[in-house]
């Protein structure tokens, strides 16, 4: 009996359930099996002895395949989440060629137990999931490696995939030491780092650590990789001669030497590549000419290569008219190319107008068009005039019909290319996307464009998204862009009109173009503006420091009395102050399909939270994200309601650190 005012004692430690003789043997076999896919030879992770004899008499060592061939399948899944990956590799291999020996014997076994060993054989793809697991706990932030539609993976080989790319990374750091010399192929990856990752364990043999041994056992499973200037030799060539390489990233690739062992991987590869990227490489007309060269198929002019990306990387000679001949060969012979994205190529006006007469004419799918970042002021207007190729290349009725995504972002157009901009845009029928941010264009740029974007907007394709950020507009300019879109039926998917000087005025515009029902009014001018207007089913869309202020968010709010059908709003650094707080309770009322809210750096006080809340309670619908960061008053703010709203188990509301409010927030514009 514990006294009175004394402590009672804890009670005693739940006795331990000790294991059971199965999981102490496949303890024992996934030891065993470790040890020998690392070579060292010692005792296994639980401590004892890792030999295992597979015949007592003679002594043999238990292999993979005696284990693939002994254990039942559920007992080989349940071995199978113990192993090492290197240990998992050997077993998946044993049971994988035990799958299709067992397929050979269908015929002499008979039709029902051919069926029952099928079904065994599917099994060998839960294999698959021990494979993931590994891969999230190697990698438990990023879910991929770089693979999109072009390349299918399994987890298998996303994870060695990975591996091999971390061993590539780690071999350049070395290579690219001054004091190095020697073969790269002899490099020792780190055992701390990354070998233990595979073996777990530290006690790793030297030829199990060379890079040329993780190529040589692992390159099998290698599809896509990023290679550094000093990987590209004639030896990497040989450490990958025999993979299946369908998508490589290149990176500063500058001398002559380096432009060699690049022009040897793609010749190899050349059967299998479907993407290529260059990224800060000196890509001169002699240079391209090669490259393009090294990816055709069997010494014709014909190649596979379906994504051609360059980014910060110079293309054009020191000439002003030197242009690649094998590049315009690559796009004119390119019949499965879909995207081409060149991205601060330092491309004259001139190279501009030679690409797109060459897209015009190719027989090329094309379905993305990416030139960006390149001053081509003016390339346009050229193409109408200086040349009868290029007046009858526009006056015929060749057309990218293919083409549904244009990004001319930041190539200092300026409001008289839009002119000439119109002519090229009709040879786009399915034109989807449209990006001419970042060119100085004006209103009466943009005044050009309304038709084009009006028209588009109708069509059975019809222009989606439109992109129209820091291009110089007032608030004049965009209403007359918003009247234009309000008035079609046909509403765009997402509209950015962010970094513009708009001002509030432009507030009254924007509510006209988020609105979802017609409206009256008895103003007999604004009744006829709207007397068509269907409703703007805008689900995204972006006014980022375009300068609302308190009245433009008050001006949104007061006018906002119906419900509106978006998805996904930016109002951020737009200086709104407890108005934009009111706004985005108000917003979260009327959208009830809206997902995510950013109003980052918004001024916004301390009892902005109290209003947002207050709101949350009584709807959040699809809400999944409101972004309140960079707002410094908020960051010493306690609300304890905020911990009662989350979406899918994360938090609704986003709030600025403690260290944010350190930092000074500039208003100065």
């Amino acid at each position: 009996m514990a006294v009175v005012g004394e402590e009672a004692a804890p009670p005693p430690p739940a006795p331990r359930t000790p294991p059971s003789l199965l999981s102490l043997c496949l303890e024992a076999v996934a030891a065993h099996l470790a040890t020998e896919a690392a070579g060292a030879g010692g005792a296994g992770a639980s401590g004892h002895s890792a030999h295992l004899d597979g015949d007592p008499e003679q002594g043999d060592h238990l292999t993979p395949e005696q284990v693939a061939e002994a254990l039942p399948w559920e007992l080989l899944h349940r071995l199978a989440s113990a192993l090492p990956p290197v240990a998992l590799e050997s077993i998946h291999h044993a049971a994988h060629a035990r799958c299709y020996s067992s397929a050979d014997t269908t015929a002499v076994l008979g039709e029902q137990d051919g069926i029952r060993r099928g079904i065994k054989r599917s099994r060998r793809e839960d294999f698959n999931t021990a494979w993931q697991a590994l891969f999230k706990l190697r990698w438990p932030v990023n879910d991929n490696t770089g693979h999109d539609t072009l390349v299918t993976a399994t987890w298998q080989q996303q994870y060695w995939e990975n591996h091999l790319q971390e061993c590539l990374d780690e071999a350049a750091e070395s290579a690219l030491l001054p004091s190095f010399r020697g073969s790269i192929g002899e490099l020792s990856i780190s055992a701390a780092k990354i070998m233990n990752s595979i073996f777990h364990s530290e006690d790793i043999s030297q030829q199990h650590s060379r890079l040329s041994y993780q190529c040589s056992r692992f390159g099998c499973y290698a599809r896509c990789l990023r290679l550094q200037s000093v990987l590209c030799t004639p030896e990497t060539y040989g450490l990958f001669q025999y993979c299946k390489l369908e998508r490589l990233m290149f990176i500063r690739i500058i001398s002559e030497s380096e432009v060699h062992g690049v022009c040897l991987l793609l010749s190899c590869h050349a059967e299998t590549l479907v993407s290529l990227e260059f990224i800060h490489c000196q890509l001169y007309p002699a240079v391209m000419d090669k490259i393009c060269k090294s990816v055709c198929r069997k010494e014709s002019l014909n190649h596979g290569i379906q994504r051609l990306s360059i980014k910060s990387s110079c293309i054009c000679g020191t000439k002003p008219l030197t242009i690649s001949a094998g590049l315009l060969n690559f796009l004119s012979y390119g019949k499965s190319l879909q995207l081409l994205s060149l991205n601060d190529t330092k491309m004259q006006p001139s190279f501009a107008k030679m690409i797109f007469l060459t897209l015009l004419e190719s027989p090329c799918g094309l379905q993305t068009l990416e030139i960006s970042e390149n001053n081509i002021a003016g390339w346009l207007s050229t193409m109408d005039k200086s040349s009868t190729i290029s007046s009858l290349a526009l006056e015929s009725n060749i057309s990218l019909n293919s083409l549904s995504v244009l990004n001319l972002r930041g190539n200092n157009l300026q409001k008289g290319d839009v002119e000439d901009l119109h002519k090229i845009l009709i040879k786009m029928p399915n034109l989807r996307d449209l990006d001419i941010s970042g060119n100085p264009i004006m209103d009466e740029g943009i005044r050009l464009l309304v038709p084009f974007i009006s028209r588009a907007i109708q069509k059975e394709n019809p222009l989606l998204r439109l992109r129209i950020e820091n291009c110089d507009l007032s608030s004049i300019g965009v209403s007359k862009l918003l009247e234009g879109l309000t008035s079609v039926k046909q509403p765009l998917d997402m509209l950015s009109i962010a970094d513009n000087p708009l001002g509030s005025s432009v507030a009254a515009a924007l509510v006209l173009f988020m609105s979802l029902f017609v409206l009256k009014c008895a103003c007999s001018s604004v009744a006829a503006a709207l007397a068509n207007f269907l409703g703007s089913r805008v689900r995204d869309l972006n006014v980022e420091d375009i300068g609302l202020g308190t009245l433009g968010f008050q001006i949104l709010e007061e006018a906002l009395s119906m419900e509106v059908a978006l998805s996904h709003i930016n109002i951020s650094k737009n200086r709104g102050g407890i108005r934009a707080a009111y706004f985005v309770s108000r917003l979260i009322l009327q959208a009830p399909n809206l997902v995510s809210v950013n109003a980052a750096a918004n001024l916004l006080p301390p009892e902005s939270l109290e209003v947002i809340c207050n709101t949350l309670k009584q709807r959040t619908c699809n809400l999944e994200r409101v972004d309140l960061t960079s707002n410094m008053h908020l960051s010493g703010s306690v609300f304890p309601v905020l911990l009662e709203f989350k979406k899918h188990g994360k938090p609704i509301l986003v709030l600025p650190s403690h260290l944010s409010a350190c930092a000074p927030y500039d208003d100065d514009p």
